[in-house]
């Protein structure tokens, strides 16, 4: 069994893995940069270690942080999600210093973070593909060729991309004419490679993932699916699980389907198998992710399984303590990115001191962060500063819920999502359970939210702003 893990992260995911390790007896290990030297994640781990100044290039220097595992003794490396958690350089590192890494192996990274050999990986298996290029697009002109020949509209996407960068819908062939240099841009900056494909568009599609988990004795069961639809430019904001979109039939067939996505490449750890459906409620592969998600949280919820504890006990040779039949789903589940963004100014990040901040309670809330009273949030890194997970028995009861929680949080000093986000709860569109990923940009009037603070908040308020007077 593993005994000590360095946690490659910052933020609010590396205090989740901090407290599974915890809970499993395992010692844990933070790594941080200056601008993190007060992060919570520093206070929650038995040690902690600094990467030198560079706010974001430390965290992205492979063999220094498995160097660092080295020398403190860790026999493990958990990569959260972001920065190196998709790097099949920091697994390949990892393997060869004799440190176990907390995630499939860096073959499997690198397969299924090329969109070319994770297309081709799925045809072969049997799984439905957006239609699009056999390979990478040569140059324009076979680009211009593939989208006549398919028809628009046609996303131009980065191959090595991910996480909403790199990818382009392109309505005509004059857009794909503008936009075709810009996303071989994109592509080379981000993810170091110039390589770009074509799919044919589905417009409005639902968004629907699968969390899947793999061990080393061929071993794969899926923890029901995500509904990721309501989203912005194509950054997820809240996530629900299960689908309320979905029947028992689309459920079963949708978990199947990814599972066999996952036993065709060998999975190991903990995944997600990413799909489109289209109007007429077909599914089609879009990607896998090879690494913990954000929204992990609401597939815990509704199954009371603990990912990253089975994340840890796979990446030490264990089977998984679940077969299919004994997974069960109960209630639903949502999880709202508190982002420290002003939507009412085209989302404009907020950074700064947080000058009063109290978690929301009661029963079926949950809530993973990483700011305190006092904490300044910087401004290298991604602006989400925390995560609300409410879980409910039934639909109507998790939207009433919700947004209570939300306006139980107690969050001052810069701007965030919150009040948005109950704009969008409170939509009589979005509570009928059906929504596509046109949802955020066909109602621009919720943006048009007025705060409303109940005397205990504007009281917090108040007393915050004293205290901040006063250097308390």
């Amino acid at each position: 069994m593993i005994k000590k893990v360095l946690i490659a992260n910052r933020g609010e995911i590396a205090v989740r893995i901090a407290r599974a390790c915890a809970e499993m007896g395992i010692r844990s290990v933070a790594v941080f940069t200056e601008a993190d030297r007060y992060s919570l994640h520093v206070k929650k781990t038995d040690e902690a270690y600094s990467l030198g100044p560079e706010s974001v290039a430390g965290y992205l220097n492979a063999h220094r942080i498995v160097n660092l595992a080295v020398a403190t003794g860790c026999d493990a490396l958990h990569p959260g999600y972001g920065f190196l958690a998709e790097n099949p350089e920091l697994a390949s590192t990892c393997a060869r210093r004799g440190v176990r890494f907390i995630g499939p192996n860096a073959d499997i990274i690198f397969r299924m973070g090329n969109k070319i050999q994770a297309r081709q990986a799925m045809i072969a298996a049997g799984v439905p593909v957006i239609p699009g290029s056999e390979g990478n697009v040569g140059d324009l002109n076979q680009a211009l060729g593939i989208a006549d020949n398919i028809g628009y509209p046609i996303m131009l996407k980065a191959t090595a991309g991910g996480g909403g960068r790199g990818i382009r819908r392109c309505e005509n062939s004059g857009e794909l004419r503008r936009n075709y240099d810009r996303v071989v841009s994109e592509a080379s900056k981000a993810f170091g490679s110039t390589d770009v494909f074509i799919e044919k568009c589905i417009d409005n599609p639902r968004h629907i993932e699968v969390q899947i988990l793999g061990d080393a004795h061929g071993n794969c069961i899926h923890l029901f699916e995500r509904d990721c639809s309501i989203q912005r430019r194509h950054q997820k904001l809240i996530e629900i699980a299960p689908s309320p979109q979905l029947d028992d039939s689309q459920r079963l067939y949708l978990g199947q389907l990814a599972v066999r996505a996952a036993q065709a490449v060998n999975y190991e750890n903990a995944g997600t198998v990413e799909f489109l459906m289209d109007q007429e409620g077909n599914f089609y592969f879009m990607e896998m992710n090879t690494r913990l998600q954000v929204e992990h949280t609401i597939s815990e919820q509704i199954t009371g399984i603990d990912i990253v504890q089975e994340q840890i006990r796979i990446a030490s040779g264990l089977k998984l303590r679940y077969s299919q039949s004994q997974v069960q789903r109960r209630g639903y589940a949502m999880e709202l990115r508190i982002n420290a963004e002003d939507p009412k100014n085209d989302f404009l990040p907020s950074f700064g001191r947080i000058t009063r901040y109290f978690a929301p309670g009661g029963p079926g809330v949950r809530t993973d962060a990483a700011i305190y009273t006092g904490y300044e949030i910087p401004p290298y890194y991604d602006s989400m500063c925390a995560k609300l997970t409410v879980w409910a028995l039934d639909w109507d009861s998790l939207l009433d819920r919700a947004i209570r929680a939300l306006n139980d949080i107690g969050l001052f000093g810069v701007k965030t999502t919150i009040p948005y986000y109950i704009e969008i709860l409170k939509n009589a569109e979005f509570r009928t359970g059906h929504f596509d990923t046109s949802f955020v940009e066909t109602h621009p009037e919720l943006i048009n939210y007025s705060v409303r603070r109940s005397s205990r908040h504007i009281a917090a308020s108040i007393g915050a702003a004293l205290a901040a007077h006063m250097g308390l």
